[in-house]
């Protein structure tokens, strides 16, 4: 009987939840004016802080009245802008209330209500729009659909501090990449926005300063612009400098080092300015430390590392900064150990922020140890480090196992590291395994880092040939990511470099014949260059040149032909002529090249060509086939002599490059012998 009992407890209970909030909106029926207004008086006050009664009257259809009393011309001003504070109220509920208010079209009406001449109706409408838009369900897109509304809302931010708050507010939530960034700033957004730095009102001068970073971020030419600006006599960059200061509070220390940090990356002012080493720098990492919030850790640290990425200097300046490199080692602690019930609410903050501070912190470590050997040495000596990697390589964040590769990438730079730390700690391994299965972003920084641990000198090379790369690797050279092919057959190239016989046939048939083609005829010059280099690696020592050319030689000269006849810049063709100069290095393989009297007309062009370098790739083509040691020399300088060859050589011996000269004089020796 219970069972039978339960469904009716529930409807009742229900309909009781839902007739408490069904009054509310009958009352936004009412013919009464000045009735409906005291309704939406109530229901505001019976909404606040109460996200049931909020999905209630949402469930009970009050949005579509709101928003019709909101837009008829016959309501008062002071109705319409109870409406768009009860909406407000819906809107600070959670995701699915604000879905349910976009669902209802309330965008369209919120921004006609700024057609108004009423400020506090005005005031209304932006607060909800502020509390919309700063939804992560909202599309940004929204904002820009019609054309008019960036101007109009630029025209309204001199109303009042109120809605240059939440104008600005709505401009740095909703600009999101270069398109939106230039729709603001050909509305005057800097110029408008400017002087907000300078108001008597925080939230104000905080929500300008927001602005601009999401207006400087990668774009030259807002940051350019933001350079030169003066503000009450003062320049901008002097202003947020001024913000960074310790006495300011901390959201906009961090908002005014991440505006630099952004105008200096996109090349407005010089990494060696002393607003950024002496003022932006040693800001961010006072962010990095203990005393700071965690999030407020993980957003200095991120910015920091954006600032120094592409610096050498900034970055050994940052390395010896408030011992910065030991004081990251503590991102690596949280959640901390907890024993006490109380801190239940510490240890949810602290594990909702540990996959945050981990990346965060590899992400730096990277930017430190992009390009100096103490520095990355000075990382990897840190407590734990390299277990701390290899064990972020395994995360279940994306964003914290990228974070980790990148860093492992930077420090994998080291000759020195990879013969050490990186064999200790056997790194190979757990980079396998992410190169199995991970997204693309992943996969293009894990596949760059096993090109590093494939150069020659590296103890992981072997294990890695071991465990299946080459199927691996030559998997990635059919990715549809141009990043990943050239990853693919760069590491391919590492490993065929002074590689047995052995990897070099595994090489050339798990890539095939018909791949490997297909790859040189590919859009993308990296790739291109790239299985140029790995084909003149396979192509190297005489008993592997004379294997695989009887293998493979028709259409490796079929290859060279068509690269040497088309429209490739002189690097291409300066690799295929080395290509050219390898086989004409081997014993057998050299006919190849005698037989082909096109190749030979190609490469005598090249000899006088105009650009030094192909005249040297020819040249050595000329030296391998004339050289009167090996057999058959006699028969190959006639024919060269033939084609008018030595004529060229002795033009070449007078030749102003010494290079060249000394080359044509070497080949004319081999006639004279």
């Amino acid at each position: 009987m219970a069972c039978l009992l339960e469904t009716p407890i529930r409807m009742s209970v229900l309909s009781e939840v839902t007739a408490s909030s069904r009054h509310y909106v009958d009352r936004l029926f009412d013919p009464d004016p000045q009735k409906v207004l005291q309704g939406v008086i109530d229901m505001k006050n019976a909404v606040i802080g109460n996200n049931k009664q909020k999905a209630n009257l949402i469930v009970l259809g009050a949005v579509p009245r709101l928003l019709y009393l909101l837009q008829q011309e016959t309501s008062s001003t002071e109705l319409k802008t109870e409406c768009a504070v009860v909406l407000g109220s819906l809107a600070m509920g959670t995701e699915n209330n604000v879905k349910s208010l976009l669902d209802c079209h309330i965008i369209p009406a919120l921004l006609q209500g700024l057609l108004s001449p009423d400020l506090k109706f005005i005031e209304a409408c932006l607060r909800c729009l502020r509390t919309i838009f700063t939804s992560p369900v909202t599309p940004e897109e929204l904002l820009y659909t019609d054309a008019t509304v960036i101007p109009h809302l630029m025209a309204l931010l001199s109303r009042s501090r109120y809605t240059q708050e939440y104008i600005c507010q709505i401009f740095s939530h909703c600009c999101k990449g270069p398109d939106h960034q230039t729709i603001l700033f050909n509305h005057g957004a800097v110029q408008n926005i400017a002087h907000l730095l300078t108001s008597v009102s925080y939230k104000v001068r905080m929500q300008a300063l927001k602005c601009f970073s999401v207006l400087a971020f990668e774009n030259p030419q807002v940051s350019m612009t933001l350079v030169n600006v003066l503000v009450d006599g003062e320049l901008l960059p002097q202003i947020f400098v001024k913000m960074l200061q310790r006495d300011k509070p901390i959201e906009m220390q961090l908002t005014s080092a991440k505006c630099l940090t952004y105008m200096c990356r996109a090349g407005a002012i010089r990494t060696d300015d002393n607003c950024i080493v002496l003022k932006t720098l040693p800001c961010l990492v006072r962010m990095c430390s203990k005393e700071r919030l965690l999030e407020e850790r993980v957003e200095g640290a991120e910015t920091l590392a954006y600032l120094i990425e592409p610096d050498v200097e900034l970055q050994r300046i940052a390395s010896i900064t408030d011992h910065l490199i030991a004081m990251l080692a503590d991102y690596f602690k949280y959640p901390s150990s907890v024993s006490a019930i109380t801190d239940i609410k510490r240890l949810d903050h602290d594990l909702k922020h540990a996959h945050e501070l981990r990346q965060a912190a590899f992400k730096l470590y990277a930017s430190l140890g992009a390009n100096d050997e103490d520095i990355r040495k000075k990382i990897i000596d840190t407590e734990n480090m390299m277990d701390r990697i290899v064990t972020g390589l395994s995360e279940s964040s994306v964003k914290v196992r990228l974070a980790a590769v990148r860093c492992l990438h930077s420090l994998s730079r080291s000759v020195q590291q990879l013969r050490t730390s990186f064999q200790d700690h056997a790194v190979w391994k757990p980079l396998m395994k992410v190169l199995q299965n991970a997204p693309d972003e992943i996969l293009v920084v894990a596949s760059s880092m096993l090109c590093n641990l494939l150069l020659e000198f590296s103890p992981s090379k072997e294990p890695i040939l071991e465990s299946g790369a080459v199927e691996l690797l030559c998997g990635l050279t059919q990715s549809e990511n141009p990043a990943l092919r050239v990853n693919g057959i760069w590491a391919l190239m590492n490993m065929a470099f002074q590689a047995e016989q052995k990897i070099k046939a595994d090489i050339l048939r798990s890539l095939s014949t018909e791949q490997l083609f297909r790859l040189l005829s590919d859009s993308d010059l990296n790739v291109l260059m790239k299985t140029l280099g790995l084909l003149r690696n396979l192509l190297s020592t005489r008993p592997h040149i004379d294997k695989i050319m009887s293998t493979h030689g028709k259409q490796i000269m079929q290859a060279v032909t068509l690269i040497l006849e088309g429209e490739h810049n002189i690097e291409v063709k300066e690799q295929t002529l080395c290509i050219l100069a390898n086989i004409a290095d081997g014993t057998t393989a050299k006919e190849l090249i005698m037989t082909n009297d096109d190749i030979l007309q190609k490469i005598k062009y090249y000899m006088g060509h105009s650009h030094v370098k192909l005249q040297l790739a020819a040249m050595f083509c000329i030296s391998n086939l004339v050289w009167n040691e090996e057999e058959g020399s006699q028969e190959r300088q006639d024919k060269l002599r033939d084609m008018g060859i030595v004529d060229i050589l002795h033009k070449l011996s007078q030749s102003p490059d010494s290079n060249l000269c000394d080359k044509a004089k070497t080949a004319l020796q081999q006639y004279l012998a």
